[in-house]
């Protein structure tokens, strides 16, 4: 009887073992489609954000989370007009499932550290304390990715916001 007991248990304990990893690596993220237009830098100089120009896009999202968001791309922007952007010195991206096997994080931030690629703010406060990431090769290779921001950072921990922070939501208050 025992033993019975102890191989249900274990069998029980797979199942949801392998349904909290299909949940955690696969289930809600869908395919993002994305139109010129749509990708952009903030300017140094606060005016309208930068177009990035984009080909070969490929973008996961997904709901239950505003920083699953991970895409991948080609752009053919010139170096004179990326000058122009507000760059991001200690970005860093975020791994991404195993499947989405275009954006390798680990390399992104190696490469970021050895200034083979550079970091842009491509979007602050997408979603309140979220703000969008897009790392640009020379050779015109793209990865973007969410981060949490200082003010996200401030008031997801319960603390007063920064004073240069918009006020937050009344739902993260």
């Amino acid at each position: 009887m025992a033993r019975i007991l102890i191989v249900g248990m274990l069998v029980v304990a797979a199942v949801f073992g392998g349904a909290m990893y299909y949940l955690q690596v696969y289930a809600y993220y869908e395919d993002v489609v994305a139109a010129q237009g749509d990708i952009t830098l903030t300017a140094t100089d606060s005016s309208a954000p930068i177009t990035l120009p984009f080909s070969d896009f490929t973008g996961i999202d997904a709901v239950s989370s505003p920083l699953r968001y991970r895409a991948c791309l080609s752009t053919d922007i010139d170096t004179a007009t990326l000058a122009t952007a507000v760059p991001l010195p200690f970005a860093e991206p975020r791994i991404a499932p195993r499947w989405f096997d275009c954006f390798d994080a680990r390399q992104i931030g190696a490469d970021l550290q050895d200034g083979l690629a550079t970091a842009y703010l491509g979007t602050a406060n997408l979603q309140y304390g979220i703000d969008r990431v897009i790392a640009v090769y020379p050779d015109g290779r793209a990865y973007i990715w969410h981060e949490i921001n200082a003010c996200g950072e401030a008031v997801f921990n319960r603390y007063p916001a920064p004073d240069t922070c918009p006020p937050a939501p009344e739902s993260l208050q």
